[in-house]
């Protein structure tokens, strides 16, 4: 086209005069658009470019052409602009083209991630839920269908839920699934642009680690159990036969004292015996109560509290006070002998490692939950320093471990020389198993 056009020009200049030629001046060089605009769309800024350098070389024997032959000055005016409109017009061009081939390659892109996704979601072992804005199930892989039934797609996700509590409240709680697995539940927010999904609901399988925790739990139930046995049964027979015989050594010993004819010195012997044999009777009770107190059988946990901190009033040990709140009320018997040895055990480490002048302890009774506070104005320590294996410190280990087998937990606050809070919460009412389930 560049060749015809400069050609047909060149002749048209050499037989007729700029004056009276049949075109008009100008139009064979803006016929060059044609090419150089073509040479653009198909090539880019390239292309046209190196047609409007054609063209320029191609249009040289005109340009030299006398005047009353040619247009030079209206020539050179056209070819520039010729040239600009091919620089212009195909960078324009390949920005297009540039721009469109990144467009491809992110929806390339994007295609490939949607397949992977796709891919995942569907060979995904664990049951996963799309929702949309309305917290409705929008899609569901194999997995959620096959757990949760086929039916789950179009429902509202909280009434899959017993309670129906919103879906932020169910994050990282273990529910049980028809299926007979238990699953955490997680809920991921998805980007604005994925179609209609709002969030994605995942159920992890941890069947296999509440069973595990299960047994853990139920090898830790029955260690304390056995502990608690042996206590009772050191307790009998700490009463039946060692603190019987010192009794009858006693009074032995007291009806020898009382024989005519015994010398002054060995009566006084014998009423010192008498007095030891006593006090070793009294310190076989106090260990026999301190296994198993058999008030706490009788009278239940307030009653045994209270003989406790009676003991410690009487030993002449630090000023202790006892507080009950809430309407007092007997509970299970693995209750309230936890209870009794948590306080037993903050007791005992006041009294022995805190250096405490001062005791209080109050037990607060809830309708879902008994509390138990024993505060001290002994030393304190730091809590963060406080190491599991510190032999000083297994006391809190077991206070903390008796807590949670009664579904319950317990607090620590404490500075040194600031005495120490100790808090046990319980809880009266049994947690349901994996604390959810799903309903249908």
């Amino acid at each position: 086209m560049v060749v015809v056009i400069a050609g047909l020009h060149l002749l048209l200049d050499l037989h007729f005069s700029t004056e009276t030629g049949p075109f008009p001046a100008g139009l064979p060089v803006a016929l060059l658009i044609l090419p150089v605009g073509y040479a653009a769309l198909r090539y880019g800024l390239a292309g046209a470019t190196a047609t409007a350098s054609w063209a320029v070389l191609l249009w040289l024997p005109d340009l030299l052409l006398p005047r009353d032959q040619g247009h030079v000055g209206g020539d050179l005016i056209n070819l520039i602009l010729i040239v600009v409109v091919a620089t212009v017009f195909g960078r324009h061009i390949d920005a297009e083209r540039y721009g469109h081939d990144r467009v491809e390659r992110a929806m390339a892109k994007s295609l490939d991630i949607e397949t992977r996704y796709h891919r995942l979601f569907e060979t995904n072992r664990s049951p996963i839920l799309v929702l949309d804005r309305q917290n409705i199930v929008a899609d569901a892989n194999p997995a959620a269908r096959l757990a949760l039934g086929e039916e789950v797609v179009g429902r509202l996700v909280t009434s899959l839920f017993t309670p129906n509590t919103p879906i932020e409240e169910q994050v990282g709680r273990v529910l049980l699934l028809p299926n007979g697995h238990d699953y955490r539940l997680d809920v991921v927010s998805l980007p604005a642009d994925v179609d209609s999904a709002f969030s994605q609901v995942i159920f992890e399988d941890v069947t296999e680690e509440r069973s595990e925790g299960r047994r853990a739990t139920r090898y830790a139930q029955l260690v304390v159990q056995a502990e608690e046995n042996q206590r009772r049964r050191l307790a009998r027979e700490l009463h039946d036969e060692p603190l019987q015989l010192f009794l009858l050594l006693a009074r032995h010993l007291e009806s020898l004292g009382e024989v005519e004819g015994v010398p002054g010195a060995v009566a006084a012997g014998l009423r010192q015996a008498h007095h030891q044999s006593l006090d070793a009777a009294a310190r076989l009770r106090t260990l026999a109560r301190d296994l198993r107190p058999p008030t706490l059988d009788q009278l239940g946990l307030v009653a045994a509290l209270s003989s406790l901190i009676a003991d410690i009033e009487d030993e002449a040990e630090p000023n202790a006070e006892f507080k009950v709140l809430g309407a007092e009320r007997r509970l299970a018997s693995e209750v309230e002998l936890g209870a009794f040895r948590i306080t037993q055990e903050a007791v005992r480490n006041a009294l022995r490692h805190a250096g405490a002048s001062h005791l209080m302890v109050t037990i607060a009774f809830a309708p879902e939950e008994l509390t138990l506070t024993i505060t001290d104005d002994g030393h304190g320590f730091d809590p963060v320093d406080v190491g599991e294996q510190d032999p000083q410190h297994l006391g809190l280990l077991g206070m903390r471990e008796r807590a949670r087998l009664l579904g319950g937990h317990l607090e620590v606050h404490s500075t040194p020389e600031h005495g120490a809070v100790i808090k046990a919460t319980i809880a009266l009412e049994e947690p349901p198993l994996g604390h959810g389930s799903v309903a249908f």
